[in-house]
C-alpha cells in the first residue's frame, strides 16, 4: 500500500502540457508556367495547419536557382536570396518578375516558430519565346488595338 501512495504521488504532475507545434501544408492556387522577361506572375498562398496554437509564427524563405527575378510579398518587403521573412498572416500572395529570358526555377520555404518540419515546394516557369514560333500570340485570337490613354471627361 505504501507503494501504490508513492507512485501515485511521485507520477502526478501540476504541468499542464500544451501542444505548441502542428504540422501544417500549404495551399497554392493554381498559376501559369510560361513567362517573359519583365513579366509578373502572381503566386497564392494558405498555411493550413493540423491545429491551432495562437502565439504560433509562420517565416519564408526562397533560394532562386535558374534565371534572374525578384520575388515580393504583395503589400511586403522584396525577398532577398535565403532570407526569413516574417509572414503577418497565413494567407499571403507572391508576386514573381522575371528579369531574363531563360528559364526560371526557385524554392519557397515556410517554417513555422517552433521549427517543425517546413514545406517547400520549387516553381519553374519557362520562357514563352522558348518553342513559340507564334510570337506569343494565339492562332485564331484577335489581340485588341491599345487606344493609348483615356483621359475621363469631366460632367
Amino acid at each position: 500500500m505504501l507503494f501504490t501512495l508513492v507512485i501515485a504521488l511521485t507520477s502526478c504532475s501540476d504541468d499542464l502540457d500544451v501542444q505548441q507545434s502542428y504540422p501544417f501544408t500549404v495551399e497554392v492556387m493554381p498559376y501559369g508556367d510560361k513567362i517573359t522577361k519583365g513579366q509578373t506572375v502572381e503566386l497564392r498562398f494558405e498555411i493550413k495547419p493540423e491545429g491551432n496554437y495562437a502565439n504560433t509564427l509562420y517565416t519564408i524563405r526562397y533560394f532562386q536557382y535558374d534565371g534572374e527575378g525578384t520575388l515580393k510579398l504583395v503589400d511586403g518587403p522584396v525577398l532577398v536570396n535565403n532570407d526569413r521573412v516574417l509572414l503577418e498572416s497565413k494567407t499571403f500572395r507572391l508576386n514573381y518578375t522575371a528579369n531574363s529570358s531563360e528559364a526560371h526555377k526557385f524554392l519557397v520555404v515556410v517554417e513555422d516558430s517552433f521549427n517543425s518540419t517546413p514545406w517547400q515546394q520549387t516553381f519553374e516557369f519557362n520562357s514563352k519565346d522558348s518553342g513559340d514560333d507564334d510570337s506569343g500570340k494565339t492562332p485564331g485570337i484577335i489581340s485588341p488595338v491599345n487606344p493609348g490613354t483615356i483621359t475621363p471627361i469631366g460632367l
